[in-house]
């Protein structure tokens, strides 16, 4: 795993249908690309040995065939699919249509984080032990 940070940006109108975010990041424990599809263009019918995969939609209309059967996800809808199920994804228009894929094949390491209470805490806690900071002061957001 690589230390430090790294940034991307996502490219809704990318002349590739894939726009790897993984390698762009440097993530090595799960799979992420954005997909961009026009109207009619489609993926290929695919299963996972082991990898279940995450659609989140960003804009336009995605449809994904599961098992052959057609569903319609719209822009913020998320959907997750096992891994031995298979899949096509698909944009019927009218405009193009932007998702997220994630994928990964290991054990979720869930309570993992470590929580401070301030900048000069040095004692890390279990999240649920710290509790919320309180919200920004109004001096501190930004006007539209």
């Amino acid at each position: 795993m690589e230390k430090g940070t790294s940034v991307t940006r996502l490219d809704h109108g990318s002349p590739e249908r894939f726009v790897g975010l993984r390698r762009a990041l440097g993530v090595s424990t799960f799979g992420m690309n954005q997909i961009v599809l026009r109207p009619g263009e489609r993926g290929r019918i695919h299963a996972h040995a082991r990898q279940e995969e995450v659609f989140v939609v960003l804009r336009g209309t995605l449809t994904i065939e599961i098992e052959g059967e057609a569903r319609d996800l719209e822009a913020d809808d998320v959907i997750r699919i096992a891994p031995e199920l298979r899949r096509r994804i698909l944009n019927r228009g009218p405009g193009d249509c932007s998702v997220i894929a994630l994928g990964g094949a290991t054990a979720h390491d869930g309570r993992d984080g470590l929580a401070y209470a301030d900048w000069d805490d040095s004692d890390p806690r279990p999240p649920q032990e710290v509790p919320l900071p309180d919200d920004l002061p109004a001096s501190e957001l930004r006007s539209a």
